[in-house]
């Protein structure tokens, strides 16, 4: 099923929920994409990432890319396509200073990014919240004020959330060079991307290491500068989330979601599920059920 609409100001909004589905050769305009259930693959250029509950996905104004959808379960999908108009004006008002803003509120000068890092970003607290109402407000068919005050909203959670994800991370780096600095972050983004892509699978620190093309050393020593963890620990972290999901949200057996999480020994599992989320996996599912 399949529900589109553009709003008076050109941002559009796009529901679909599917078990398969195939787009080749898309190009849109500035994009959020988030996957509340299942999962969502993108090729772009010449790496493929996965997008799973927990997380979105940010296309810029004129990427081009392939989608699919190929899942086991109802894949829940949602997408916002920012105006360039909208984007132009949202990035004036957050940009610029109130004095500014007063004596000339009808500028379209701007500053400040208008592309940003392609990469997966964190789908939690406000934002998820709000994109949440979004959906709800949305299949209502809510008011298209409404709906365009959670667009708004949407993209200024995300400028902040970039802000903390991407600015603030990147100037961690020890490099001195700026342009040294935002390549190795760029790389970083790379590793990172693909263990939320393929966590199910058996990763090693040189799959990571040669993903992003980094040596081993260099990539264990500046990741744990951003992300304060080891590339092994950030995929135990990954594995524990999607597993905590399945456990809300599916009716697989512990043994299937241990095998389908990428884990191999259901004692590990448990343990490792407990010192992270303070219960067992028992526990938890019968919380939430």
């Amino acid at each position: 099923m399949k529900t589109f609409k553009i709003l008076y100001n050109q941002n559009k909004l796009h529901s679909e929920i599917t078990k398969e589905a195939s787009y080749t050769d898309q190009k849109n305009e500035l994009s959020l994409r988030v996957v509340f259930n299942g999962s969502e693959s993108y090729t772009i250029g010449k790496r493929t990432v996965t997008v799973f509950p927990g997380n979105f996905l940010i296309l810029n104004d004129g990427t081009s890319y392939d989608r699919a959808i190929y899942s086991d379960v109802l894949a829940n999908t949602f997408a916002i396509y920012f105006s360039p108009g909208f984007l132009r004006d949202f990035q004036y008002g957050y940009s610029s200073s109130d004095r500014k803003l007063l004596d000339d509120p009808m500028s379209k000068n701007i500053t400040g990014p208008t592309t940003f890092l392609e990469t997966i970003y964190p789908c939690k607290g406000d934002i998820k919240y709000n994109l949440l109402h979004l959906i709800d407000h949305f299949n209502g068919n809510a008011d298209e004020l409404l709906l365009d005050d959670y667009i708004y909203h949407a993209l200024l959670l995300f400028y902040r959330l970039y802000e903390k994800e991407v600015l603030y991370k990147s100037s961690r780096l020890g490099a001195s060079n700026a342009g040294t600095r935002n390549e190795l972050f760029k790389r970083l983004t790379l590793a990172k991307d693909f263990m939320l892509s393929n966590y199910s699978q058996d990763i090693s620190l040189d799959d990571i290491s040669q993903q992003s093309c980094l040596s081993s050393t260099h990539l264990f020593r500046t990741f744990k500068q951003i992300y304060n963890c080891s590339p092994h620990q950030y995929l135990m972290q990954i594995r524990l989330d999607n597993a905590r999901h399945m456990l809300k949200s599916t009716n697989y057996t512990l043994n299937e979601i241990v095998s389908l999480v990428g884990f191999t020994c259901p004692s590990t599992f448990i343990k490792l599920f407990k010192n992270r989320f303070h219960f067992t996996p028992g526990t938890y599912r019968n919380l939430v059920a």
